[in-house]
């Protein structure tokens, strides 16, 4: 499923939308799928934002119990992403990027009504409205740069896995 998001004129704090095609560049900053990436190399190309990274793991296992980490290698366009699943169920796709990283989420339409019912940020619920609709729900990526970005999240989580 190819996720994307439009309407993305946003402040620097505010989230971003992820790029829809055009680039040759692969969407993940690890792009060798030979391999793939480990901690080390994943905080390195964080950087700074490895703490967000970081804190939504800790968070998804925190509030849903076992969780596993899946990395999945999507092809040149798409490079390498960590997928975390609870009970064969993806909870969010992250893909890393260089000093940032890609929040990937499927929201049906029960989770896209919830989201709004918690009065969400206006800039998320306008990334969750413009999304594409597929089978499986709005597919969108949120660029996350830094930890005051992650309560949104947080919450898009409990909301998707309430569902």
């Amino acid at each position: 499923m190819e996720m994307g998001s439009v309407g993305c004129g946003l402040s620097a704090l505010a989230f971003a939308c992820a790029p829809m095609g055009g680039s040759r560049m692969a969407l993940s900053a690890f792009d060798d799928k030979s391999g793939e990436p480990g901690e080390s190399e994943v905080a390195q190309v964080l950087g700074r934002c490895a703490g967000a990274w970081e804190e939504l793991i800790e968070f998804a296992a925190a509030e849903l119990g076992p969780i596993e980490q899946s990395w999945q290698f999507s092809g040149a366009k798409y490079g390498w992403s960590l997928r975390l699943i609870q009970k064969k169920r993806v909870v969010v796709y992250l893909t890393p990027g260089k000093g940032f990283f890609y929040a990937g989420f499927a929201l049906g339409e029960k989770a896209v009504k919830a989201a709004h019912e918690a009065r969400l940020a206006a800039v998320v619920l306008e990334i969750i409205d413009n999304a594409p609709k597929y089978a499986e729900g709005r597919g969108f990526r949120m660029e996350v740069r830094n930890r005051k970005q992650v309560a949104s999240l947080k919450r898009l989580i409990s909301i998707r896995m309430a569902i």
